[in-house]
């Protein structure tokens, strides 16, 4: 079966896909805020009751967006949906499960009344096994609990205001189901997780797998990796225990010459396909099976260069909020594969998804048509021992989530010293920080790993700089090849912080100015912030963005990302509007960013 990715394009998993259909449950769902928090005393759970839910939200959609037909901006910590669904009863050896895409930020599900799932952490995935609780055919109930605490500081909340009305860089909330509600029928035996991460140097994959429990018998593993029309691998091995891992040869990659048909980027952004077929291993008889796709790509990084591919490559990068007007940090399949195509369109090689865990249908756009990623952990802004617990875990469950996509080049667990505010002078502080990069290279040794990004630097594969000088030659000055050579950039203080902590020395790791510009004009009038500097015209933008990306690219930077891709709410120092409307020209903004150094 050729190229099952592109059947991909609106599954809500597109990295792990199996037959019969998935079913969204998307759309009108009954809806009631809790501000009294009433809800679980008074048995909202159960089938019955129904006279709370007087309104309708449209899922998945928050119910702050004017999307979603709610459009209520205020504090309102504890929500509840309820939707009644017409399935069947599964089959004997089948389990129906109900996954949820997101939710902001603590969920609890309930079936017919009966609890099926508890989650944690508001941009990661769960799922909820509902068998057990489908007590006839026909339509059962499904409530769901949401709380999201806008004053809690602990809580990994990102760009999203913890005050009532958005101010400075912060942004009106998003809580609730944010993502893709869907059902799944699926063996009892069945595959949870699903990852590839490819070794191009020595030929190979390596595939890692989960079951959703302990087996109860002897199983064998099929891994069939297709390019085309062309099957690069078949491997079969014996799976023993919930989990194994495995390596797949693929002795297409030893054929140096011939690496350019089959390496995946950003200029040529080639899939390869994968078959994962589960079999008893006494009769071979097909237990699961699901559809996949990885890209073949090695990243590194040497003498303060990044490579893709052993090569080179310049990262030329925006920063993306991944924020729209009507729908906040929900969007459309076809609005996450649109930011995509935009990006590419205007010169972009990248974008740093700054903030938030982005959408898994936005990573495969990104993988399907080539654009490279930065992942960033949405931030808590106090820390404490509840931070800690919270931020490891659901940091845990992206990175475990996403690492199989070959968009995604780096890892950014905390930006800006954000819920950090004092690691040089607090030792807890700064443990947590090279904690978190540890996990993290725990977690996926196969791409660089940036504890802080933009200032107070600790352990850091990359060297992430904040910079919003308005002056080129500025940047030239302070990031030229003699500069990050004599290592005289670990001494600088371009941000509002130090940019390394004591002990920290420059070692050749990449520079990135991975924050920069940020010029707005036509400001809104009587906006409370707006961007780091005003220019009158297009003309002016157009001159002074140019200024800066030649500075960047001429000097002996790694890379840039440039602030930022999109206008959002007073944010307005985008390259494009908040509708997705280029501020110049797109052959100008094209030229000047894809600008080769001189």
């Amino acid at each position: 079966m050729p190229y099952p990715h592109l059947d991909a394009a609106d599954h809500p998993r597109p990295q792990l896909i199996r037959d019969p259909d998935w079913r969204d449950l998307g759309g009108p769902w009954q809806f009631a805020h809790d501000d009294e928090d009433r809800g679980r005393a008074d048995r909202w759970m159960d089938p019955a009751t129904s006279a709370p839910f007087t309104g309708t939200v449209t899922v998945p959609y928050p119910p702050e967006s004017a999307a979603s037909g709610v459009a209520d901006t205020g504090f309102h910590p504890v929500l509840w949906y309820r939707r009644t669904v017409d399935v069947p009863r599964p089959a004997a050896g089948r389990r129906l499960l109900l996954h949820f895409g997101a939710v902001d930020h603590r969920a609890e599900v309930w079936l017919n009344g009966r609890l099926v799932g508890r989650h944690e952490g508001g941009h990661t995935s769960f799922s909820c096994d509902l068998t057990d609780a489908v007590d006839r055919d026909g339509e059962q109930t499904v409530v769901v609990r949401a709380e999201d605490q806008p004053l809690d500081a602990a809580q990994p909340r990102g760009k999203q205001d913890w005050r009532r009305d958005p101010h400075v860089i912060w942004y009106h909330r998003t809580s609730g189901i944010w993502q893709p509600v869907w059902l799944e029928e699926v063996p009892a035996e069945h595959i949870t997780l699903l990852h590839w991460t490819p070794e191009v140097a020595h030929a190979r994959v390596r595939c890692r797998l989960r079951l959703g429990h302990w087996p109860q018998r002897p199983l064998t593993v099929t891994v069939r990796l297709i390019r085309g029309e062309r099957v690069l691998a078949e491997q079969r091995t014996l799976f023993e225990g919930q989990e194994t891992e495995f390596d797949v040869a693929v002795p297409a990659l030893r054929h140096g010459q011939d690496l350019d048909d089959l390496l995946w980027s950003p200029e040529r952004p080639q899939l390869v396909d994968a078959v994962v077929e589960l079999r008893d291993a006494a009769d071979d008889t097909p237990v699961d099976r699901v559809t996949s796709y990885l890209g073949l790509r090695d990243i590194g990084w040497d003498d303060g260069v990044f490579l893709l591919n052993h090569k080179p490559y310049f990262l030329r990068f925006a920063l993306q909020q991944g924020y729209w007007p009507a729908s906040h940090l929900s969007a459309s399949a076809g609005e996450l594969r649109r930011d995509v195509e935009l990006a590419k369109e205007i010169g972009l090689n990248g974008l740093r998804v700054h903030q938030k865990i982005e959408d898994p249908r936005f990573l495969y756009w990104a993988d399907r048509l080539g654009l490279l990623l930065w992942e960033e952990m949405p931030s808590a802004y106090a820390f404490g021992a509840q931070t800690v617990e919270r931020v490891v875990a659901e940091w845990t469950e992206a990175v475990s989530r996403d690492l199989s996509h070959p968009s995604i080049v780096a890892w950014v667990p905390i930006n800006e010293s954000w819920s950090v505010p004092n690691p040089a002078l607090v030792p807890a502080q700064r443990h947590f920080m090279d904690a978190l990069y540890h996990l993290t290279k725990a977690l996926d040794p196969s791409r660089p790993a940036v504890s802080n990004e933009g200032w107070e630097i600790s352990a850091a594969d990359i060297w992430g700089v904040h910079d919003y000088t308005q002056h080129g030659d500025v940047l030239r000055e302070r990031y030229g090849h003699a500069s990050l050579r004599q290592g005289d950039i670990a001494e600088q203080w371009p941000g509002a912080k130090r940019l390394t902590l004591d002990g920290v020395r420059h070692q050749g790791q990449p520079v990135v100015l991975s924050e920069f510009g940020g010029a707005t004009f036509e400001p809104a009038e009587g906006a409370e912030w707006f961007g780091y500097d005003t220019v009158a015209t297009k003309e002016d933008f157009a001159e002074r963005l140019a200024d800066l990306v030649a500075a960047a690219v001429d000097s002996g930077l790694a890379g840039f990302c440039y602030t930022q891709f999109t206008d959002t709410e007073q944010e307005t120092n985008g390259l494009l509007t908040p509708d997705r409307r280029p501020k110049i020209p797109p052959a100008e903004l094209r030229r000047i960013l894809t600008r080769p150094p001189v």
